[in-house]
């Protein structure tokens, strides 16, 4: 049986609402972020708002909640030309990815949180990819995760589970499983404290939350924000 889990957590909507699932199903759980120079930086500091509120707003995780980590990823920002590391417009590539796409990315976070969940006596791998919303991302993808956790496994000689609760769904669905977990105190806290535009806009208020408006990221969840609110009983 799976008790503890590590939750790559980088402040965002999808990992926050992965977190509060893991809080909900582990009984010790830890928290990993990574500074990789991406260019929406904010989120490093978004993610302990959120850590904290989430202390402060659910004192049934809290004491669930251990210690946070952060790696210094400075070297995919080297090996990568993306609009996620560099200061360029986003776009599609002839390859058919957008250049948001960072090669490696998912694959390192893993590798290495997997060594960090090693170290710390922890089970379980959680993480938000999403084969649904996913920008064709391929190291999103369910068989990218179940290869990585057969390498992992093998490699390290200790059985790991990685846990993609947000696999299957869209970014509607998201919103809504937020709410199932912590009702409407987790869906204002994602709201108001989680980051996920990519240029890292804080001065700009939606009713999804601060960004840009105009990104990928803020599109689809904007998108997804208004198909979940039409999907609410009406009072």
């Amino acid at each position: 049986m799976h008790t503890t889990a590590l939750v790559l957590f980088s402040g965002g909507q999808d990992s926050t609402t992965c977190l509060a699932q893991a809080l909900s199903k582990y009984e010790r759980v830890e928290t990993v972020g990574f500074d990789y120079g991406q260019r929406h930086s904010v989120e490093l500091q978004a993610r302990l708002v959120v850590l904290q509120q989430i202390r402060l707003q659910f004192p049934q995780w809290a004491q669930r909640l251990g210690e946070d980590h952060v790696l210094d990823l400075a070297v995919l920002g080297q090996v990568s030309e993306t609009s996620l590391t560099r200061d360029t417009a986003f776009k599609m590539e002839s390859s058919g990815l957008p250049n948001t796409f960072v090669p490696g990315r998912n694959l390192l976070f893993l590798t290495l949180a997997a060594a960090l969940a090693y170290r710390r006596g922890l089970q379980v791998l959680v993480t938000g990819v999403c084969e649904t919303d996913f920008s064709g991302y391929p190291d999103c993808r369910d068989d990218s995760m179940k290869a990585m956790q057969l390498a992992l496994s093998l490699g390290m000689d200790k059985r790991f589970l990685i846990d993609t609760p947000l696999m299957w769904i869209d970014k509607a669905a998201t919103w809504a499983l937020a709410e199932a977990l912590g009702g409407q105190a987790l869906v204002d806290l994602i709201i108001e404290h989680t980051h996920t535009c990519y240029l890292g806009d804080r001065e700009h208020r939606h009713d999804w939350g601060y960004g840009c408006g105009q990104c990928p990221a803020c599109e689809l969840r904007a998108r997804g924000f208004v198909a979940y609110s039409a999907g609410l009983p009406k009072p």
